[in-house]
């Protein structure tokens, strides 16, 4: 075990035997807490709230609209000013708050401790602060305790482990101290771990590590060492960011050098080019992808998906590879009965929400009436120590709380314990033989307790009749040594080799399908009194049951809805491996001709040897955590875009590496949750499906966003720049430049964001995560249609200033052009493969209602006397509203026809 050889091996001694029996010195615990530290999970240095708010001013976009402020200050634009202002206010918090909050995920790790631990020191048994706990303690453990640190076992009593936050295994471990074995040879078998939990038994422990050197600690230093990673919509914005940078500068200059060159003034064309320049920020970009991320999560939160950083939303959108744990998150994270085999046959159970159905060779079977059956059921509900729930006691959700107390329906019972014992007690339950109606046939009278030599739990029950009885269950290849008798139709006869042959082929056959499988046995016993030795001897086989944890019922279509999607459904379990294949087969993770690695296979590789055969891969069992995290980096490395779900604490590291972390919101620890980027309220791995499809749709809707606004800009670009290279007047003055920017890229382009799903967007493959934003041919629109809005405005200027030689009305129409054809083209971008004429322009409301008010802020600037004077505008008759309107509505016409298309 690695941490046995940290720092803390000089306490451990050669043997058991030589830890000090009354626990340590009151004197000898404070050394070694002043030697050791406290027994706490230590983060890595924090950084500071005012580093992580500074950092938020370091984009390349930030700072073209820091310098856009200070230019349109310097204007007189003070409107303008204050919006940039407020936009890069907005995002600076937004991220900052994101940032913050990812700081909490080693406080979470820490709260996994025991708060409290009882110890022997000096001889006594006392309570204390578990962060007091140092090497070579003595600490105590009971059922419902927390295991406070790692340590090997000296003494136990039927000691059960619940490990599945640290292995992902979905059953108790048996824990037993092994005698003269020696602290230094610890194995797994007789050592528990830190925020472990007892489920049953109690046991004495010599503590080996603390704080950071436990297993736990291991795993939360690879999370301290996973280094943060920009998403690729982060990334694309970065690079678009310095593409207009540099533009912005080229267009300043070459603009106001036109100018000059042509005998304007100089100090009006340096104006001018500089609120083209500004006009050529879309300063709204970051802002309005803050929005529809915003949107998005919205709308995640109302399909049960809580995201907690804005930029996972859109990686979602391109993942190709989903990797998840088993246990609790594809599967109930409960065992259930699957089959039974009792006199002589082969039954299957097929659970229902509310009852259960028993089948054999598909006719139904009832259990009541069947003697074979009904003996099974009794045997596995008597020799049981499982109990029924209270609704208040169940753990069960708020949300399924409310849901019961609208009416939906009486939620079945659950039950309390061991997993075996609760699963063999719901069987029976849903058999019709409850547990009060057992009590009232049977009272317990002695108990045989399971231990690992015999294999075997028995109890000892006396009827109604005053007839003594002895129920038993256990591992069958133990139990059937026991039994000499069978039970075979209403009757008994000898257990010969024939039989036992058949019972121990259906084992077999159990097993191999993945089935937990239990033995079932009784026998009566002549008088009350017995000797305790004798009571498992001459027993009489009554049957065998087979139980697995089960698969959700709606796993299966949300794998199938991945699988369309292009997305590679992964399992990766600290399961057995035929476990592990059983439940991904039937959920079709699993197909013939891919591959199935285990840890020990996996111990045997490195990354590099991994990425060579991870594409073929789909079932990953009995790994750790180590190997969770090597085969998310090495899909990683295949170019993928990886998804990881979990719940569990050993489920983190890997959670944190992937560039989309999923955590269970019921059953998940603090610590996942704080890991991940998204949380399932309703822990539903479908629930992923579903905000895959939304990261899909706002990816979409933020490529719309960036076609408008860029096929704007440009169209805004190109009418200066070619009335410069032409010769012409100066169509737009830098007030009207500022307040068409101000107008147009505002609301409608945020309206998109607001746009309904195409119906084919989980038909798609997964987009490659190194594609340019600009791919598929966006490139190609953005120009044409950024041209084609140049042109006509440029059109509309040259007419009117030809038929009237009123730069004033001419300027007016072109400022009303470039205004109509930027709101007509923005119900264009709703879609890159049809035309304005073949989608649904009116599906999207909060878009009709941005135009039109868009439409009332430019029309007042032109009508309005007061905004005539600040804008230099004129009214328009309707001569020119003719031409206006005419060349604006031409416009998607001819799109239609020549503008390239998305195929």
């Amino acid at each position: 075990m690695s941490h046995l050889s940290g720092h803390n091996a000089s306490v451990i001694k050669k043997n058991t035997s030589e830890y000090e029996s009354n626990g340590l010195s009151r004197r000898e615990a404070e050394k070694r807490l002043l030697e050791y530290g406290p027994n706490l999970l230590a983060g890595k240095k924090k950084i500071s709230p005012v580093r992580i708010l500074l950092s938020q001013f370091t984009d390349i976009m930030v700072i073209i609209l820091m310098v856009s402020t200070v230019i349109s200050a310097f204007m007189g634009e003070i409107t303008e000013a204050a919006t940039i202002i407020a936009i890069v206010i907005l995002n600076a918090v937004l991220g900052f708050v994101q940032e913050y909050r990812t700081e909490k995920t080693m406080e979470a790790l820490k709260s996994l401790a025991a708060p409290a631990a009882r110890v022997l020191r000096d001889g006594r048994q006392i309570s204390i602060a578990a962060e007091q706990i140092v090497p070579g303690d003595l600490i105590l453990l009971e059922m419902g305790d927390r295991v406070p640190a790692d340590a090997v076992l000296t003494e136990s009593v039927n000691l059960q482990v619940d490990e599945s936050l640290l292995t992902g295994e979905s059953v108790p471990v048996e824990k037993y101290a092994v005698p003269g074995a020696g602290i230094k040879h610890a194995k797994r078998k007789n050592m528990v771990f830190m925020g472990t939990n007892v489920t049953s038994g109690r046991a004495k422990a010599y503590v080996t590590a603390t704080g950071m050197d436990t297993e736990m600690g291991g795993i939360a230093d690879m999370i301290q060492n996973i280094e943060e990673e920009q998403t690729p919509l982060q990334k694309r914005l970065e690079k678009l960011g310095k593409i207009i940078a540099a533009g912005c500068l080229i267009i300043c200059a070459v603009v106001s050098a036109a100018g000059i060159l042509r005998g304007e003034d100089a100090f009006n064309m340096l104006l001018s080019g500089i609120s083209l320049a500004v006009a050529a920020v879309p300063e709204g970009l970051p802002a309005i992808v803050t929005i529809s991320l915003a949107l998005g999560v919205q709308r995640m939160l109302k399909r049960n998906a809580l995201i907690r950083k804005l930029p996972a939303v859109e990686t979602l959108g391109c993942a190709g590879v989903v990797c998840s744990d088993k246990t609790g998150t594809l599967t109930q994270n409960k065992m259930t009965i699957r089959n039974i085999y009792a006199d002589g046959r082969l039954i299957e159970f097929r659970d229902d929400k509310n009852s259960g159905r028993f089948l054999c060779n598909g006719k139904n079977i009832d259990p009541i009436s069947d003697k074979g059956l009904r003996t099974a059921l009794e045997i596995g509900a008597l020799c049981n120590n499982a109990h029924a729930l209270s609704d208040k006691n169940t753990g069960q959700s708020v949300f399924k709380s409310i849901k019961s107390s609208l009416g939906a329906g009486t939620e079945k019972r659950e039950f309390a314990g061991d997993p075996t014992e609760t699963a063999l007690m719901a069987v029976s339950e849903k058999a019709g033989l409850t547990v009060e109606m057992l009590y009232e046939d049977y009272r317990r009278v002695d108990e045989i307790p399971f231990d690992p030599d015999r294999k075997c739990m028995s109890v000892v029950c006396v009827n109604r009749k005053g007839e003594t009885y002895v129920f038993t269950k256990g591992a069958p290849d133990m139990l059937l040594k026991k039994c000499t008798r069978i039970y075979s139709a209403g009757n008994t006869e000898a257990l010969d080799g024939a039989k036992r042959a058949k019972i121990l082929r259906i084992n077999d056959s159990m097993a191999g399908n993945a089935l937990r499988v239990i033995a079932l046995a009784y026998k009566k016993l002549g008088t009350d009194r017995y000797r305790k030795d004798e009571l498992e001897k001459d027993l009489i086989f009554a049957g065998l049951a087979g139980m697995i944890d089960p698969p959700r019922p709606e796993a299966a279509d949300a794998v199938l809805k991945c699988r369309m999607a292009g997305i590679k459904p992964v399992m990766i379990t600290g399961d057995h491996k035929l476990t592990a294949v059983a439940i991904a087969k039937e959920l079709d993770i699993y197909r013939q001709g891919e591959e199935v690695l285990t840890g020990e296979e996996l111990d045997k590789m490195d990354e590099t040897s991994l990425a060579e055969v991870a594409g073929n891969v789909s079932v990953y069992a009995r790994v750790s955590p180590k190997h969770k995290l090597m085969i998310v980096r090495a899909l990683r490395k295949l170019g993928n875009i990886v998804a990881m779900t979990g719940d569990g604490v050993n489920d983190a590291p890997a959670v944190k590496e992937a560039d989309i972390g999923v955590a269970m919101g019921q059953s998940g620890t603090d610590v996942t949750k704080e890991a991940s980027s998204m949380v399932l309220l309703d822990d539903n791995f479908a629930t992923i499906v579903a905000a895959i499809e939304e990261g899909r749709v706002i990816y979409n809707n933020i490529r719309k966003f960036i076609r408008y606004l860029l096929s704007c800009n440009i169209g805004e670009v190109l009418t200066m720049f070619i009335a410069m290279l032409a010769g012409l007047p100066v169509p737009l003055l830098p007030i009207q430049i500022l307040w068409i920017n101000l107008v147009t890229d505002g609301l409608p382009a945020a309206a998109l964001g607001f746009d309904p799903p195409e119906k084919d967007v989980m038909k798609r493959r997964p987009r490659d995560p190194d594609e340019s934003i600009f791919s598929h041919g966006l490139a190609g629109l953005i120009i044409f249609r950024g041209i084609m809005i140049g042109l006509t405005t440029l059109t509309v200027f040259v007419t009117q200033l030809y038929f009237t030689a009123d730069i004033g009305l001419a300027r007016t129409g072109a400022f009303v052009t470039l205004v109509l054809t930027q709101l007509i083209h923005v119900f264009e971008c709703k879609s890159e493969t049809k035309s304005i004429f073949q989608i649904p322009v009116f599906n999207n409301r909060y878009l009709v209602m941005a135009v039109i008010c868009s439409l009332t802020m430019i029309l007042s600037a032109v009508y309005v006397p007061a905004m005539q004077n600040v804008f230099k505008t004129v009214p328009l008759g309707l001569n020119e509203w003719l031409i206006v309107g005419g060349l604006s509505f031409l416009m998607p016409v001819l799109s239609s026809l020549f503008a390239p298309r998305r195929k």
